[in-house]
C-alpha cells in the first residue's frame, strides 16, 4: 500500500494544475479542502470505497483497458495491452485519459499501474469494446402523452379499489409475494410488471399502507382520489423521483422490498437527463445501447429499457422526447402545474344506457364518483370506466338514507342526458319493496305487516342459520343480532331495513379500514459540502505550486523536509530536520526504524537518495539498504 500511494504521488507530482483539478472534478468524494499536500491527495485516492465509486463512472472501453493493466500484473506496457485487446493506440489512448482523469491507472515510465483496490469488473478480455453507434436523432414533434398518463393514474386507482375491496396481502417479513403479484396482476388484467409498477408507486406516495399483512388504502389515498386529474399525476411522478429499486424484468421479484443503495435513483436520473424536448430519438434501442456502453455499472439493457417504458407510462417522454411535464422533472421545476397542463379535466357527466349502466370517457370527477359508487357498481375500469345500477346497489343507496325521488335527482344532476325511463323505474321498484322488512334487535326481531311474507322467510332455508320463531303474526325473532339477520335477509333476496328502538330507520354507514402509510424517504445529507468548480480548481492550483521546484522558493534543505514531512505522521519537526540535513549534506545520522509489529531496530546511516518515499542510505557496517520513510520512529544526530 505505501509504496503503490507513493507511486500515485510521484505521478500526481508530474502534473499540471488543470490536470489535478481534472481528477478533483472526476473524483468529488475525495475533494476536500483541508487537504495540505498531493501526498494527502494521494492518500484518499487510494480509499477503496471512492476507488469502486470511481469504477462506476467509467464506459465499458476504459474498463476493459483497466481490466488488461491489472491482469498484467501493473507491468505491461502500452504495446502489450494494445496488443492483447486488439485495438489502436488512439482508442488505447482515449481509454487511458479516462483512466487517468479519475487517478485510477497512470504510466510509471513504460510500465502502466493500477491503483490499489480496483475491481475491474465486467472487462472484456481480448478486445477493446467500441462505442456504438450515435443514437440518430430528428426535431422534436408534439406527441400528446395523456393517454398512457391517464392509464397510469387509472390503474392506481383500480389497484386502491381492489385493495379496499379484496385482500391483496403482505409478507409478514415486508413485501409482497411474486405469487400475489401474478394473482391480483390476473384479476386486474395487467401485466406482472405494470402492476409492480402502480404498487411500488402507490406505497411510495403513501397511498397504499400495509395493515396487519394486508395492503389497504390510507387517509392520502382517499385524499388522492378526491383531487383532479392532474394533482394525481403530480403525486405519482414525485414518487417515481424518489423510487429506489431496480427494475429488473427478466427476473420474477418481489415488490415493496427494502433495497440498498441508490441504484434505481441513479438509474432513472441517468435515463431521464439523456432526454431532451427539442431533439427527439429515432430508436430508443440505440439509445439504450449507448448507456449501458457509457455506464455499464449502472445501465444493463432490460432494466434500461423499462425505465423509459416507466417514463413513457407517466407521461415524461412521448415519440422519444421529454414532454414539458419531463422538463419539470429535470428541471425541479413546478411538477403539478406542468401536470395539471397536461391532463384533461376530470369528467363532470356520465352517460347512462337503457342497459342499466353508466359509461364515463375518461377519468371521473371525485364528485361523479362519489355519485356513481352509491348508487352503482363499477363494471370495467380500463379506457372508459362503466358503472352497472342493480337492485342491490340502489338498494344501497336507499339504506344511505336516500329517498327514491333524491336517489334519481342525484343521477338527473351528474347524466349527460335525460335518464332513460329503465333506470327510472328500477330505482322506483327498489323503493316501493325497500322497507318493507323491518329487524329490531331483540337478539332481533323481524317484522312486516304482511303475514304471508313472514311465513314464506320462516320457511327459507338459507335462514336456518337465524333460527327464526313467530313472536306474533307480523313479528319473527332471530337469534343473530341485527347486522347479521340484516345481512342473511339481503343475501336471501330481500330487502329489509333496520330499526332503532325508537322505530327509526339506522341510515348504515361502513367503516373503511385504513392503513398507515410508510413516510417519505429522506435523501441522505452528507455532512460536508462538495467544492465546486471554482474551489476544486484553485485547490488543485495549490497543491501543485507548492510542491513545485522554482527558483527562490526555498533552500534543497527546506524542500526535502517539506516531503519527508508529508510522508511521515511519527517525526517531530526538529527530527525531520536532522534528516533532510543529511540527505542534502551527505551527514551521518541515527534512526529507529520499525522493523516488526512492537518492535524497532537502530540504523546509523548516510542517506543517498530520497525517492517515492523510499530512503536509499549506506549503513555503518558497510552495507546498503532501503527504508520506508513512513517506518521512521526517531532520528537524531550523530557526534
Amino acid at each position: 500500500m505505501p509504496r503503490r500511494i507513493n507511486a500515485l504521488a510521484t505521478w500526481l507530482h508530474q502534473l499540471e494544475p488543470d490536470e489535478v483539478a481534472a481528477i478533483l472534478v472526476h473524483r468529488r468524494d475525495v475533494a476536500d479542502r483541508y487537504i495540505r499536500t498531493l501526498k494527502d491527495l494521494a492518500t484518499q485516492l487510494t480509499d477503496s470505497d471512492s476507488v469502486r465509486a470511481a469504477e462506476d463512472t467509467l464506459d465499458q472501453g476504459a474498463i476493459d483497458v483497466l481490466g488488461s493493466i491489472v491482469a498484467h500484473g501493473n507491468l505491461g506496457t502500452v504495446d502489450t495491452v494494445c496488443t492483447e485487446l486488439r485495438c489502436s493506440v488512439d482508442d488505447f489512448e482515449r481509454a487511458l485519459g479516462e483512466l487517468k482523469k479519475r487517478a485510477l491507472a497512470w504510466p510509471d515510465g513504460p510500465k502502466l499501474v493500477a491503483v490499489n483496490s480496483v475491481r475491474a469488473g465486467g472487462a472484456v478480455r481480448d478486445q477493446l469494446t467500441g462505442r456504438p453507434k450515435a443514437p440518430g436523432k430528428r426535431k422534436a414533434s408534439e406527441i400528446s402523452p395523456i393517454v398512457p398518463a391517464m392509464s397510469t393514474v387509472d390503474g392506481v386507482a383500480r389497484l386502491l379499489a381492489h385493495c379496499e375491496q379484496d385482500t391483496f396481502d403482505a409478507r409478514y417479513t415486508g413485501g409482497v409475494a411474486t405469487v400475489e403479484i401474478r394473482r391480483v396482476a390476473r384479476a386486474l388484467r395487467v401485466t406482472d410488471g405494470m402492476l409492480r409498477l402502480w404498487l411500488e408507486l402507490a406505497v411510495e406516495a403513501q397511498l397504499l399502507g400495509v395493515e396487519r399483512s394486508r395492503l389497504l388504502p390510507t387517509k392520502q389515498g382517499d385524499d388522492w382520489l378526491d383531487s383532479q386529474p392532474g394533482v394525481r399525476l403530480a403525486a405519482l411522478v414525485n414518487a417515481w423521483r424518489r423510487m429506489d429499486w431496480r427494475p429488473e424484468p427478466d427476473q420474477a421479484r418481489a415488490a415493496l422490498r427494502d433495497y440498498t443503495g441508490a441504484a434505481g435513483l441513479l438509474l432513472r436520473r441517468s435515463v431521464l437527463e439523456r432526454f431532451s424536448a427539442g431533439e427527439a430519438f429515432t430508436d430508443l434501442n440505440e439509445l439504450v445501447a449507448d448507456l449501458v456502453w457509457e455506464r455499464p455499472a449502472v445501465h444493463d439493457p432490460r432494466a434500461t429499457a423499462a425505465v423509459i417504458a416507466e417514463m413513457e407510462s407517466l407521461g415524461l417522454v412521448a415519440g422519444g422526447a421529454l414532454t414539458p411535464l419531463g422538463v419539470a422533472v429535470l428541471d425541479s421545476g413546478d411538477v403539478e402545474a406542468a401536470a395539471t397542463r397536461l391532463m384533461p379535466a376530470a369528467k363532470e357527466k356520465a352517460a347512462f344506457q337503457t342497459d342499466m349502466t353508466a359509461v364515463v370517457n375518461g377519468l371521473p370527477s371525485p364528485e361523479l364518483s362519489a355519485t356513481l359508487n352509491l348508487v352503482a357498481d363499477l363494471e370495467d375500469n380500463d379506457a372508459a370506466r362503466v358503472w352497472r345500477l342493480s337492485a342491490g346497489s340502489v338498494r344501497r343507496a336507499l339504506d344511505s338514507g336516500l329517498s327514491a325521488q333524491e336517489v334519481l335527482a342525484k343521477l338527473a344532476a351528474v347524466s349527460e342526458a335525460p335518464l332513460p325511463q329503465v333506470i327510472e323505474y328500477q330505482v322506483q321498484d327498489v323503493a316501493r319493496r325497500h322497507g318493507q322488512l323491518t329487524v329490531t334487535d331483540v337478539a332481533s326481531c323481524v317484522r312486516a305487516e304482511d303475514p304471508a311474507l313472514l311465513q314464506e322467510i320462516s320457511r327459507s332455508k338459507r335462514l336456518t342459520s337465524l333460527k327464526l320463531r313467530f313472536l306474533a303474526p307480523t313479528v319473527l325473532a332471530s337469534a343473530r343480532p341485527m347486522a347479521e339477520t340484516l345481512e342473511a335477509l339481503r343475501r336471501a333476496g330481500y330487502a329489509p331495513t333496520g330499526l332503532d328502538a325508537g322505530d327509526q330507520s339506522i341510515v348504515e354507514r361502513v367503516e373503511r379500514r385504513r392503513a398507515t402509510a410508510r413516510g417519505e424517504r429522506r435523501p441522505d445529507r452528507w455532512w460536508r459540502a462538495e467544492l465546486d468548480d471554482l474551489e476544486l480548481t484553485q485547490l488543485a492550483i495549490r497543491l501543485v505550486e507548492q510542491e513545485r521546484p522554482s527558483v527562490g522558493r526555498g533552500t534543497p534543505r527546506a524542500n526535502a523536509a517539506r516531503m519527508l514531512r508529508d510522508q511521515n505522521v511519527f517525526l517531530r519537526d526538529e527530527e525531520v530536520l536532522i534528516l533532510a540535513t543529511a540527505l542534502v549534506d551527505g551527514s551521518r545520522v541515527e534512526i529507529k526504524y520499525a522493523s516488526g509489529p512492537r518492535r524497532t531496530e537502530t540504523y546509523v546511516i548516510v542517506p543517498t537518495k530520497h525517492l517515492e518515499g523510499v530512503l536509499s542510505a549506506d549503513c555503518e557496517d558497510g552495507t546498503s539498504r532501503e527504508f520506508d520513510i513512513g517506518h521512521v520512529r526517531k532520528v537524531a544526530a550523530t557526534i
